[in-house]
C-alpha cells in the first residue's frame, strides 16, 4: 500500500483543547469518545487511553459511540463493538442518522456506569469527545433536546468548549473537534482524509483517492463495478481511475482522461454513502498497523541516536583541530 506519512493536520485551536482537556479529565466521571464507524481504529485518539487512567490505576469508564453506522459496513462494525468492548471498562454503542432511539440508550449507559449519584443531586460530569467531522455536535442537539452545538460539514467546526445540562443527573462537557500532534500510522492519515476528518486542503485528493482505491478494489469490487460501470477491475488504482474517468466522461483536450476529478469524485462519493456501506479498517488490520507503528518508532529513535552520535563526533573533530 502507498505509504506517506506527511498527512497531518493540527491547528493552534486543537493543541489549546488538549491542554483544556488535560486539566480537566480528573474531574469527570464517564467519558463518550464519538468515532467514525467506517474507521474505527483510526478515528480513535490515543490520548484518552492515556488520560482515562490515573496513578492508581483506576481507569474511567469510555462510552465509544460509533457514529455514522449508516455509512459502514453492518457486520464490520458490530465486530468493531465487541472488539472494542474487550478493553477495560469500555461499552461501545453503533450511531446512525436516526440517533433518537440511540441517545436513550447513550443517556442511561451513562447512569448504569455512575450508578452512586443518579438521583442525588450531584451531577454526573460527562465529558464528549472526537476527532473532527465526526458528528459529534449533531449528536450533542439530540442528546440535549435542543440546538446547542453548531453542526456543519467541515472539520473544526466548535472550537470552544461548553457545558450542556442534560437532565437533572447529567452535565455534558463538550470539547472542540481534535485529533492528535503526530499521526504515527500513515494509513489512519490516509482513512481520516478519506472520510473528511482532515481539512480537505491538508492533502492531495490524488495520493488519498489512490489508497483509498487499492482498498476499495480488494475489500469491495462489487460496489466499485456497479457504483463506475465496469465489467472487470484492474488491479491498480490509476487503472481504475483511467477506466471510471472514462465511463463518466470526463475528458481533456486529446481523449485524455482527467483522473484528478475522478479521485474528487470516488472520495466525495465515499463520503457521502453512495458507493455503498463501506468500512476502511478490521480487527485484524489493526494487529498489523500497530507492528508497523512500532517499527516506524524503533527506526525514528535509531535515527535520532545517530544524529546524536554525529553530532558528538563533530564536536569531538572541532576541538581536535583546535588543538
Amino acid at each position: 500500500m502507498i505509504q506517506n506519512p506527511s498527512i497531518q493536520w493540527f491547528p493552534g485551536h486543537m493543541n489549546k483543547a488538549r491542554n483544556e482537556i488535560k486539566e480537566i479529565m480528573p474531574d469527570m466521571d464517564v467519558v463518550i469518545e464519538v468515532i467514525d464507524a467506517r474507521i474505527p481504529f483510526s478515528s480513535e485518539n490515543p490520548m484518552v487511553a492515556a488520560l482515562r487512567s490515573n496513578e492508581a490505576g483506576f481507569q474511567k469508564p469510555v462510552i465509544k459511540i460509533l457514529n455514522k453506522a449508516d455509512l459502514a459496513d453492518p457486520e464490520l462494525t458490530q465486530i468493531w463493538i465487541e472488539q472494542l468492548e474487550q478493553q477495560s471498562q469500555v461499552k461501545a454503542i453503533a450511531c446512525d442518522d436516526n440517533k433518537a432511539n440511540d441517545v436513550k440508550r447513550i443517556i442511561q449507559m451513562c447512569k448504569d456506569l455512575i450508578p452512586n449519584k443518579v438521583g442525588t443531586g450531584r451531577q454526573i460530569k460527562v465529558l464528549i469527545m472526537g476527532i473532527p467531522n465526526v458528528g459529534k455536535s449533531t449528536l450533542i442537539n439530540t442528546l440535549a433536546g435542543r440546538s446547542i452545538a453548531r453542526t456543519g460539514d467541515e472539520p473544526a467546526v466548535t472550537k470552544s468548549q461548553q457545558l450542556i445540562k442534560i437532565d437533572d443527573d447529567i452535565m455534558l462537557y463538550d470539547t472542540p473537534g481534535m485529533l492528535w500532534p503526530k499521526i504515527e500510522n500513515p494509513n489512519s492519515g490516509f482513512r481520516l482524509a478519506a472520510t473528511g476528518g482532515i481539512k480537505d486542503t491538508a492533502f492531495d485528493f490524488s495520493d488519498v483517492a489512490g489508497y483509498t482505491a487499492e482498498y476499495l478494489i480488494k475489500a469491495y469490487p462489487e460496489l466499485l463495478k456497479e457504483r463506475y460501470k465496469i465489467d472487470e477491475l484492474p488491479q491498480s488504482d490509476w487503472e481504475f481511475f483511467e477506466m471510471a474517468g472514462r465511463n463518466r466522461g470526463f475528458l481533456k483536450k486529446g481523449g485524455v482522461v482527467d483522473t484528478y476529478r475522478m479521485s474528487e469524485i470516488l472520495i466525495n462519493e465515499l463520503r457521502s454513502g453512495q458507493l455503498g456501506r463501506i468500512t476502511l479498517e478490521t480487527p485484524a488490520m489493526r494487529i498489523e498497523e500497530d507492528k508497523l507503528v512500532e517499527q516506524l518508532r524503533a527506526e525514528a529513535e535509531e535515527r535520532r541516536l545517530a544524529k546524536i552520535e554525529e553530532k558528538k563526533l563533530r564536536k569531538k573533530r572541532a576541538r581536535k583541530n583546535r588543538k
